[in-house]
C-alpha cells in the first residue's frame, strides 16, 4: 500500500511517517504551503519556509521521497474567505475544522492520489476503526486519541465516510511523551520542535489585524450589562420558567442556569445527581426548545443624556444618566473582531473580577460585556444546530425527527466532554446540557460522542 504523509515539519507528522515506514508501507512525504502573506503573523516572517526545511530533513532522515505542493489558492477560497464571511456576520468559525474537511482530506488528498497514494496519513491524535455497516459495507469510526491532553478528534468532526476511508492516524494510540521519545530515539530534527499555534497554516496571528485585511475597523461602544437586567428581561425569565419545569421532583437546589466554572484542562466536576427529569425534557415543545436556545439580546438597554454644570465656572457639560441595567465602559475597534467568552483585548479596568464578552451586535457595532465567571450572560443551557448544518460521521446512527438521545458533547477544542440530551426536531438539533455552559459561541462546532469515545456527529452552533 502506498501512503502519502502530510509532513508539516512538526514532531507528530514526523513520527507518523517514521512509524509507517517501519511498518513496511510504501511511504512518501508531501509538504503543503497554504499561506503566503506573512504580514498578518505576529512574527512577520515566513514560518512555512522553516517548517518546509525541517520537513525535508525529516524525510531524508527517514529515507522517504519528499514533495512540495502549493494549495494556497484553495486554502484562501475554502477556508480564509469562509472565515472572513463568518466574522462579518458576528460568528466565530473554526478554521482548523474547515482545513481538515476542505484541504487535508480533500484538495491535498486528490493531489496525493494523482501521485499514486492509496491513503493519506496525518499526525492527528485520534484513532480510526473499521466496522461493518447494516448494508454489509465497511464503516469507519473516529475515536478520541489515547492521550486525553492531546486528543484532536474534534478537528475531524466534519469528515465524511469517504474521506475516512482514505485516512490513517498512526499516532492516535500514543501519548505525546511517547511520540517525543520515538522522535528523539530516531534523532529526528523535529523531536524538540514546539507545537504549532494559531490558525491552521497561517500561524499565530493578531486576529483583528488579520481580519482587517477585509473587514473594516469601526469604533463602537462597549456596554457592561449589570445583573439586574436579567431580573426584568422577558426572554431570560421565560427561559428560567422552562428550566424550572424540567427539574426532577423534589430537587431543592439553586436553579441550574449558571455554569460552575472550571478550567478546561482540569477535568469535569462530578455531580451527585442531575437536576433534570428525562421524561420532562422529552416532553418539551418545539417552542420551548427554541426559547431555551435563543441567545439573549441587549438592544433594549438604552442610554439617555443629561446636562450638568461642572467646576467653579459652572461649565455646561453632557453626561449619560445612570442606568441600573448597564453602563458604557469603553470603546472597541469593531464588533466583528470579538467573540463570546473573550477576556483579552478589552482594555477595561476598574473591576474586581475579569470582564468577558457576552454578546456582540454587528448591526449596531456594540459589544456587551459582563463581570465575573458567574455573570448570567456568560452561561447557557441549550443550543441549536440548524437542519442544514448537521453532519453525521456515522450516517447509520443519524437521529430521526422526534428522537431523543443522551450523548457527551464538547463545544470547543480541549473542553472536557459534557453530558447532554440531544433532541432532533424539524427546526434542527437541540442540545440541552446537564450543566450550564459558559461561552457558547455561534459559528463554532458542537460535537457529540458516544460513551465508548466514538465521535458520532457535529454541527455548527
Amino acid at each position: 500500500m502506498k501512503i502519502c504523509v502530510g509532513l508539516s515539519g512538526g514532531v507528530d507528522s514526523s513520527v507518523a511517517a517514521l512509524l509507517l515506514k517501519q511498518q513496511g508501507y510504501d511511504v512518501f512525504a508531501m509538504f503543503m504551503q497554504n499561506w503566503h502573506d506573512a504580514d498578518a503573523t505576529l512574527h512577520g516572517d515566513c514560518e512555512w519556509e522553516e517548517d518546509k526545511y525541517v520537513a525535508e530533513i525529516v524525510a531524508r532522515k527517514i529515507g522517504i521521497p519528499f514533495y512540495f505542493v502549493d494549495l494556497s489558492k484553495e486554502y484562501r477560497q475554502r477556508v480564509v474567505d469562509y472565515m472572513f464571511d463568518e466574522y462579518s456576520k458576528g460568528r466565530t468559525p473554526n478554521p482548523d475544522v474547515l482545513c481538515n474537511r476542505e484541504i487535508k482530506f480533500d484538495a491535498f488528498l486528490r493531489v496525493a492520489q494523482k501521485m499514486g497514494a492509496d491513503m493519506v496519513a496525518t499526525g492527528h491524535y485520534c484513532r480510526k476503526e473499521e466496522t461493518t455497516g447494516p448494508d454489509g459495507k465497511p464503516l469507519y469510526r473516529i475515536l478520541e486519541g489515547v492521550d486525553p491532553g492531546k486528543d484532536q478528534s474534534y478537528f475531524l468532526c466534519q469528515l465524511s465516510q469517504e474521506q475516512l476511508s482514505k485516512a490513517i492516524f498512526p499516532i492516535g494510540g500514543l501519548l505525546k511523551s511517547e511520540v517525543r521519545a520515538i522522535a528523539k530515539e530516531a534523532d529526528l530534527p523535529s523531536a524538540d520542535k514546539k507545537d504549532s499555534q494559531g490558525i491552521c497554516f497561517v500561524g499565530k496571528v493578531d486576529l483583528p489585524t488579520f481580519l482587517q485585511q477585509k473587514l473594516k475597523s469601526v469604533e463602537g461602544d462597549v456596554v457592561e450589562v449589570y445583573p439586574p437586567f436579567y431580573q426584568q428581561d422577558a426572554l431570560y425569565q421565560k427561559q428560567c420558567g422552562i428550566v424550572r419545569g424540567i427539574l426532577c421532583d423534589g430537587f431543592n437546589g439553586p436553579l441550574p442556569v449558571i455554569s460552575h466554572y472550571i478550567s478546561e484542562d482540569k477535568g469535569t466536576p462530578v455531580e451527585d445527581s442531575h437536576p433534570f427529569d428525562p421524561a420532562k425534557i422529552a416532553a418539551l415543545s418545539d417552542e420551548d426548545l427554541l426559547t431555551l436556545s435563543t441567545p439573549l439580546s441587549y438592544g433594549d438597554i438604552r442610554f439617555e443624556t443629561e446636562t450638568y454644570r461642572s467646576g467653579k465656572k459652572h461649565v455646561k457639560k453632557t453626561r449619560y444618566k445612570e442606568n441600573p441595567f448597564g453602563k458604557i465602559v469603553g470603546r472597541h475597534e469593531g464588533a466583528q473582531f470579538y467573540t463570546i467568552g473573550q477576556r483579552k483585548g478589552l482594555n477595561i479596568g476598574g473591576h474586581k473580577d475579569s470582564i468577558f464578552v457576552i454578546s456582540t451586535d454587528i448591526e449596531k457595532n456594540i459589544i456587551y460585556v459582563g463581570e465575573g465567571h458567574t455573570h448570567p450572560g456568560l452561561s447557557r443551557l441549550c443550543l441549536r444546530v440548524s437542519p442544514d448544518e448537521l453532519h453525521w460521521i456515522r450516517p447509520d446512527l443519524e437521529m430521526a425527527v422526534g428522537e431523543v438521545r443522551k450523548y457527551r458533547v464538547r463545544i470547543r477544542y480541549r473542553q472536557p466532554l459534557q453530558d447532554a440530551t440531544l433532541l432532533r426536531r424539524e427546526d434542527g438539533m437541540f442540545i440541552l446540557f446537564d450543566s450550564a455552559q459558559r461561552g457558547i459561541t455561534p459559528g463554532q462546532f458542537a460535537v457529540w460522542y458516544a460513551v465508548d469515545d466514538e465521535m458520532i456527529g457535529s454541527g455548527v452552533i
